[in-house]
């Protein structure tokens, strides 16, 4: 019924200097001359259709209009259906509706505003009743897609400046460090790729991105010494560096809109066996998340310069998440990395 491509509707998108479109559809040859000649007059842009055949090839066509004026009672299709059919349609769901009745009949008014027309015009009409109604509806959906298009633009300069200031935070993180430059970043690009191969949606992504940005956050918290340390720890200072996956947690769930932060900062070092920290959760206990970073974040470690080592060989990386496959990482998110590695022939994914 509806074509699919959008081409010709996005050639054909009106702009305020553009005259307004109406497509009107009435079996009453009388009104539809009638509106033809006030738009005609008022220097709109119309096509006045006779039936539902011709109504069918107009959308065929993709012909977007600003308006359709629809007639409630016509011999082979009602106005209502016509305008279940626009609000089925993706490129005319949008568009205003305003339904020509003769009659004085509530239930089909009430249905159709439920069904979603913008007015009804009483036949037979005025012409300065029609054209004020018109221009008033056209008026209300541009200032309405204005006033959308603002708030969209809003939205993305916040969420790129939220970003920014994450990234930002993430960078100071890891500049504590002398030996892991760009470990939460990449940790977040681990993480997104393993997501998405898991079938994570893209807003999904977006927010386990965030959290790998963030995971390791509550190492703020941990003095330089200890984070810098170059030969062994001591128990005394493993057991401050455990604590920054309970510090990140507390940090970020002061941020209520965005709870899921804190999942991978407080339980990206459990392990699948339930041998890992902070409270020793074991499989699916974990959240899926903080499995995915735990993966994302093993795998950084070992392909990273550290005081005590250079990047590991490839193969010993891939070696040790098969080893680990099923006790420290999730079998299903394992899998996923070893896939990763396997197509990394040139062991592109590693510290610079």
């Amino acid at each position: 019924m509806f074509a699919s491509g959008h081409s010709a509707i996005l050639r054909q998108g009106w702009d305020m200097e553009m005259k307004e479109r109406i497509v009107v559809v009435d079996d009453d040859i009388m009104s539809l001359k009638i509106a033809r000649r006030v738009f005609d007059r008022a220097g709109m842009e119309g096509r006045y259709l006779s039936s539902g055949d011709e109504f069918s090839t107009c959308l065929e066509e993709e012909y977007l209009p600003d308006l359709f004026l629809l007639d409630v009672h016509m011999p082979d299709v009602s106005g209502l259906e016509l305008l279940r059919r626009l609000r089925a349609a993706p490129a005319y769901r949008n568009i205003p509706v305003i339904f020509l009745t003769g009659d004085e009949d509530v239930k089909t008014e009430s249905a159709g505003l439920q069904a979603g027309a913008s007015d009804f015009i009483r036949k037979p009409f005025s012409a300065e009743v029609l054209l004020k109604r018109v221009r008033n509806t056209i008026e209300l959906r541009r200032l309405h897609n204005d006033m959308a298009e603002e708030i969209r633009v809003k939205t993305e300069k916040l969420s790129h400046a939220y970003i920014q200031i994450v990234q930002a935070l993430a960078a100071s993180v890891d500049a504590k460090d002398k030996y892991t430059h760009g470990h939460s970043s990449r940790v977040a690009a681990y993480a997104r790729e393993i997501a998405g191969r898991a079938g994570y949606s893209e807003v999904e992504l977006d927010s386990i991105y965030m959290m790998g940005l963030l995971h390791d956050v509550g190492k703020i918290g941990i003095p330089d010494a200890i984070i810098n340390k170059a030969g062994r720890l001591t128990d005394e200072e493993y057991a401050a560096i455990k604590m920054h996956s309970s510090v990140g947690a507390d940090i970020l769930k002061k941020i209520t809109d965005f709870p899921e932060l804190a999942i991978g900062a407080r339980w990206h070092h459990e392990r699948f066996d339930g041998l890992g920290y902070p409270d020793g959760l074991c499989g699916t206990e974990i959240p899926e998340t903080a499995r995915i970073i735990a993966v994302a974040d093993t795998y950084d470690a070992m392909t990273s310069n550290r005081s005590y080592r250079s990047v590991m060989p490839q193969e010993a990386v891939r070696a040790e998440f098969i080893r680990c496959r099923g006790k420290q990482f999730d079998p299903r998110f394992a899998d996923i990395m070893i896939q990763m590695i396997d197509e990394d022939t040139d062991y592109q994914m590693k510290e610079d």
